[in-house]
């Protein structure tokens, strides 16, 4: 975290200071997470100390362990990975200022403080789980024991003390040295890893549940999620790859890159050092060895053999150089000739001087300098392979000319110095290059896992959560939605907290505007059911016997719809806007009667049999009314429901009605529906030829039509409906009085 956001303030949009918050202004989840960072960098210190305490006391106890880790394990368990990666990384820095191989060991720290954190949130860590503690242990001994004991092995091979644990496995003859060091280190790690398991879980045991939730450490930057919320966004699905994944792949390819490129060129640079660094000691040996020639005398010891005392002197000076250093393989002096090599001198070869004399091709690898060679120049120092005591060994070589006192150049001098050393720095420097590298790449990659985590993935799906569940079905869910979106507070201070504020605004003002929207359907649809109903009462006024009967059959289609609902009648088809559709174009039932003649509307006595068809003629008028306003207003369900009414209400369930005769389920759900309301209502009225029929009398004609004239389930449900129906009846008490004939009773006030 930067100053910026440690310090509290509020930066605008545009990165402008705008003002300082005071503490109180601060949302509760920042206060809350301030603390939570006090207390998590406490706990690291203290884990530190822990750490470095426990392991000087069992050095100074001459104790076979270590303790070294179990402030790291404790913290990794208590706080998190990211804590218990600095808790571990933090030792070793501290061990490294009094011991500076340790900084080597660092890997193995932050490994063991990523795993500690990942078992122990799996519930590992727990006296109740006896067999994972143990397995724990085993875990983090592999880690420790194992590959720590990889680490000395690539720095300078493994040795061990003669009277020590592991000798007990090479005297058993199962295991070689190598294998009984990693045999042995592995045991005494166990027993290491259990005491720290269980001084961790014993210290954790001590301390509240409550607390230890409060210990995780956490970088809220928005309100937190609860775990419902948590596990919700873990199954947020992807097209093809997660932010996540794709920041820390990119993470990881760039760390791989540039620390292979920064080994490979330190490597490069060391291991040249290190070669100009040998050549020097190779070119000291041989300039000491030059310093014991006399130039002067090579021609006589060549001549006597070397039986001078003079060149016994030499080769005793020559030997003692030799064991002054084991990397110093060999000695020798050549006279360089067209010929070959005729040999002055080589130690371990012809330390009885038998061999003086003798002429020996020049090595390959200084064929292309032979003309300096004859000319007396200087040699460029040559890395060469020479078979000493049977093993093929790799030394740098180096000549030297001597000169007798004309400056005459008579002999080389020659130098075999071993590389092994060379070689175990290089091996050195790799290992401890790339075990840093380990190190540091685990640490960056737990802080940038952890940025990204709270700082991009976690308001990005809480983002898109809150919106992918969005409710727009009521002004309650409406609000709901708009407030879970809110209450987020992704507080992130870059350009997702920017999104999220632009997120929120367009959210708001989607909905003030989805609320203007619906108020103006309201509003039309009260215009629009309003119209019906003056055309409808256009319509009806000019039948001077029906009164209200447009808003009372209306009325008990609602009830009876209602009810059959709430009796599982028809259930897939009686969806709101069925209902509704049918509830408020009801009025437009008998819109036909808009082209029947008023004489015959009206008309004080009997229809005749061609008058009864012309009345009968308003189901199919009314159905061409509707289509014409269809036509213009084609998409409109709630027209398509005004035509099955006008067309159909007429028609009988066993085939006997009209316009068409239709029977059963071919007659459309809204004209059954409204066939018992309209015949109810004409019963209950009052006419001026006949008296209205009783509650109870139109009921037992409904009931008694139920499966010959009406839907059997409709008029079930309005029956069940008595008490709705009744208020209904009531409410519309004043009748006309005016002569009238109705299409649904005779003169003697029977059901036609």
């Amino acid at each position: 975290m930067n100053f910026l956001e440690q310090c509290p303030a509020v930066l605008s949009i545009s990165g402008k200071l705008v003002l300082f918050m005071t503490q109180e202004a601060m949302p509760a989840y920042i206060k809350e997470r301030r603390r939570n960072w006090a207390i998590t960098l406490i706990l690291i210190i203290v884990g530190t100390a822990m750490n470095f305490l426990l392991n000087k006391v069992v050095n100074l106890l001459e104790l076979p362990l270590y303790l070294d880790i179990c402030g790291t394990v404790l913290v990794s368990a208590l706080c998190g990975y990211l804590p218990g990666i600095f808790s571990g990384f933090l030792t070793n820095i501290v061990n490294t200022l009094n011991d500076p191989v340790s900084i080597y060991y660092g890997v193995l720290s932050v490994l063991i403080a990523a795993v500690s954190a990942y078992l122990a949130q799996r519930g590992w860590l727990s006296f109740r789980k006896p067999l994972k503690l143990i397995l724990f242990s085993i875990i983090l001994a592999l880690i420790g024991g194992g590959l720590g004991t990889l680490i000395p092995w690539f720095l300078d091979d493994l040795t061990f003390d003669s009277e020590s644990f592991i000798n007990v496995f090479v005297e058993s003859g199962i295991f070689n040295e190598t294998g009984a060091m990693f045999a042995g280190n592995l045991i005494m790690d166990v027993l290491d890893k259990m005491i720290v398991v269980l001084i961790a879980v014993t210290i954790m045991t001590l301390i509240p549940e409550r607390v230890r939730r409060k210990l995780s450490f956490c970088g809220w930057v928005q309100r937190p999620l609860t775990s419902e919320e948590s596990e919700q966004q873990k199954h947020i699905s992807i097209r093809k790859m997660s932010v996540r994944t794709k920041i820390m792949s990119v993470l990881i390819a760039a760390l791989l890159i540039l620390g292979a490129a920064a080994t490979g060129i330190s490597f490069i640079l060391f291991s040249n050092a290190a070669m100009e660094q040998n050549t020097k000691l190779v070119t000291g040996v041989c300039n000491v060895a030059a310093g014991f020639i006399n130039g002067d005398k090579v021609d006589s010891w060549l001549a006597d053999k070397g039986s001078s005392p003079d060149y016994s002197e030499m080769m005793k000076d020559f030997a003692r150089l030799k064991s002054s250093d084991d990397d110093i393989k060999c000695i020798y002096v050549y006279r360089i000739t067209d010929e070959g090599c005729i040999t002055i001198c080589q130690p371990y070869e012809n330390e009885a001087g038998t061999l003086i004399g003798k002429v020996v091709p020049l090595d390959e690898v200084f064929a292309d300098q032979k003309g300096a060679f004859l000319a007396g120049q200087e040699i460029v120092p040559v890395a060469t392979f020479r078979n000493i005591n049977g093993t093929r060994v790799e030394c740098l070589t180096v000549y030297r000319p001597i000169f007798n006192s004309a400056g005459e150049c008579v002999c080389y001098v020659g130098c075999d110095v071993s590389m092994e050393y060379v070689k175990a720095y290089d091996r050195n420097f790799i290992t401890g290059m790339v075990s840093l590298f380990l190190a540091f790449f685990i640490v960056i990659f737990a802080v940038v896992l952890w940025v990204v985590e709270y700082h991009i993935v976690l308001p990005v799906n809480s983002m898109s959560m809150a919106t992918g569940q969005f409710a727009f079905g009521s002004d309650e869910a409406l609000d709901s939605s708009i407030n879970n979106l809110e209450s987020l507070d992704i507080h992130t201070g870059d350009e997702i907290e920017n999104l999220y504020g632009a997120v929120v605004k367009m959210s708001g003002d989607s909905v003030k505007q989805l609320e203007a929207i619906r108020q103006k359907n309201e509003t039309i649809d009260k215009m629009q059911n309003a119209l019906i109903l003056v055309l409808a009462d256009m319509v009806e006024s000019r039948d001077k016997n029906t009164g209200d009967h447009v808003r009372k059959t209306a009325a008990y289609a609602r009830v009876t719809m209602m009810k059959m609902r709430e009796l599982g009648y028809y259930s897939d088809m009686l969806t709101d806007e069925f209902m509704a559709n049918v509830g408020n174009t009801a009025p437009l039932h008998d819109v036909g009667k808009i082209k029947v003649s008023d004489l015959i509307l009206n008309k004080p006595g009997r229809l005749t049999d061609d008058e009864f068809k012309i009345m009968q003629s308003h189901t199919s008028i009314g159905s061409d009314i509707i289509d014409q306003v269809i036509a213009l207003v084609p998409e409109s369900d709630y027209l398509n429901e005004a035509k099955n009414l006008a067309h159909y209400h007429h028609e009988k369930w066993n085939g006997t009605g009209y316009p068409e005769g239709r029977a059963g389920e071919d007659i459309p759900l809204s004209a059954r529906i409204m066939a018992v309301a309209d015949v109810f209502d004409a019963l209950v009225s009052k006419r001026s030829y006949k008296v209205p029929f009783s509650f109870e009398q139109a009921q037992s004609i409904i009931r008694e039509g139920a499966g010959t004239h009406f839907d059997p389930l409709v008029a079930d449900a309005f029956l069940k409906a008595e008490d709705e129906c009744k208020q209904i009846a009531e409410h519309f008490g004043d009748y006309t009085t005016a002569y009238a004939k109705d299409e649904h009773v005779d003169d003697s006030g029977k059901m036609r």
